[in-house]
């Protein structure tokens, strides 16, 4: 006969009360860490913006675009873009400068093209679209040595 020996009845179990310990030690030590770095300052100041102005400002009356026989853009003896450009971006963002200037003083940006007489109604539209986008309403020509001032 052969004799059942009972296994003795071994169930694994995990500790938790030194599992409980190493949790609060962590929460301790994370809780105490978290409190050393220093605060910011709260600094009050104010950024730089737009000053109304109670007067208008001296700003040239307007800007005079000139346009050569060869397709470049000067104004004030600066050529924008190169000629053969789908779009005269150099200069609408010039002009918006000039736009943004000119509505902080309180003043109209007034601009007038002057194109040599062989130059291409294709560059004299660019000028006008980059007048546009500039947001520029008030466009004036200059034909030959006197001015036409039909605005656009």
């Amino acid at each position: 006969m052969i004799l059942s020996q009972k296994k003795p009845s071994f169930k694994p179990s995990i500790p938790i009360a030194p599992m409980i310990d190493v949790v609060f030690l962590l929460l301790i030590y994370f809780m105490v860490s978290a409190s050393l770095h220093r605060q910011e300052a709260d600094i009050s100041f104010q950024l730089p913006g737009l000053v109304e102005q109670s007067e208008p400002l001296e700003m040239p009356d307007e800007q005079v675009i000139e346009i050569s026989d060869q397709g470049r853009v000067v104004v004030n003896d600066f050529t924008y873009d190169h000629p053969g450009a789908p779009r005269f971006i150099e200069l609408a963002s010039m002009l918006k400068r000039y736009k943004a200037a000119s509505d902080s003083t309180r003043t109209e940006a007034r601009v007038t093209i002057a194109p040599e007489p062989s130059v291409t109604h294709q560059t004299i539209v660019k000028v006008m679209d980059a007048c546009g986008l500039a947001g520029i309403e008030n466009v004036n020509f200059a034909l030959g040595d006197e001015e036409a001032s039909g605005g656009i």
